[in-house]
């Protein structure tokens, strides 16, 4: 249903030359540069900037770009719905969140909706918040679950809920009965750090300049599996959001500890969409089944 101009312009657009797309496409470099000349002369306007760089869009190819994408997924939603009606539904559902949230809360969550629609499939792409944000504007993604410390503007922000940093430690640590704790009494132990991509350690680093602390972390992970095992197996303290780790304490032998410290408050998770999009009902509910999820971890975390 998809236009062949809009599909070789999408193509060009993502593969950013006429030759990575037509390879993709298996499509000859003149039918296709063809087609985006025809849409160029439709909209009136040079949708791509042709140079060394390859092609690169203007800002009215990126207006045309947010559009084509926006088309096709709303096409998508309509077939999805129409295979409802006829009793052949089949949902698929992407989504991009933070490592933090794809290691537990996303799955279990994915496996709860997979109860309630069994023909559901799910792509699941775990990163920076950034990168999150990003793949929903493009339309790779359907919705982003991820933490934010920043306004955005290139989506819609659905849902958001402060979610500050806590301290994790071992049920068995020295400061595990304490309700609270700060920053400065944390650093006489060994912290496990996320890498600087992650709003945790935007947090953290943004905390120690603030009151003028050096906190040289004992381990430093992009993986934080990785870190939770170290906490598990020693005195260390690792910092993540409630509703990262609500699972995990459920077992007993971590605790997570509020932090006095005022930066470390400064975060919201959230749930993006594409601007203007219109949802397939099937993302709908599970969108419904997110908040709902994140508003009971939120009543549950510790103050």
């Amino acid at each position: 249903m998809q236009s062949l101009a809009f599909k070789y312009f999408m193509e060009v657009a993502k593969r950013g030359s006429l030759s990575a797309a037509s390879e993709s496409l298996g499509v000859a470099i003149s039918a296709i540069s063809r087609q985006i000349s025809h849409l160029e002369q439709r909209v009136g306007a040079a949708l791509f900037e042709r140079g060394v760089r390859g092609m690169v869009l203007t800002l009215a190819g990126q207006v045309l770009l947010t559009h084509a994408q926006r088309q096709v997924l709303e096409t998508e939603a309509a077939l999805q719905e129409i295979s409802k009606l006829q009793g052949m539904e089949q949902s698929h559902i992407r989504i991009a969140c933070s490592q933090g949230l794809a290691n537990e809360m996303v799955p279990k969550a994915i496996a709860d909706f997979q109860r309630l629609r069994p023909g559901t499939t799910f792509a699941l792409w775990g990163g920076g918040a950034a990168g999150a944000s990003d793949r929903v504007a493009m339309g790779e993604s359907d919705m982003a679950i991820t933490f934010s410390t920043r306004p955005v503007s290139n989506v819609t922000v659905h849902y958001a809920h402060r979610s500050p940093a806590l301290a994790v430690m071992h049920k068995n640590h020295p400061l595990a009965q304490r309700s609270r704790l700060s920053l400065m009494e944390l650093k006489e132990y060994p912290i496990a750090l996320t890498d600087a991509s992650t709003s945790t350690r935007k947090l953290f680093d943004m905390a120690c300049n603030m009151n003028g602390l050096q906190i040289e972390p004992i381990l430093n992970s992009n993986y934080a599996e990785a870190l939770h095992a170290y906490v598990r197996n020693g005195l260390g303290v690792l910092f993540a959001s409630y509703v990262s780790i609500a699972d995990r304490l459920a077992r007993n032998d971590l605790v997570a500890i509020p932090v006095t410290d005022a930066e470390m408050h400064s975060r919201s998770v959230q749930v993006q969409l594409m601007k203007g999009r219109l949802l397939p009902s099937a993302i709908k509910e599970f969108i419904d089944l997110i908040v709902r999820d994140l508003e009971e971890k939120g009543r549950a975390e510790p103050h």
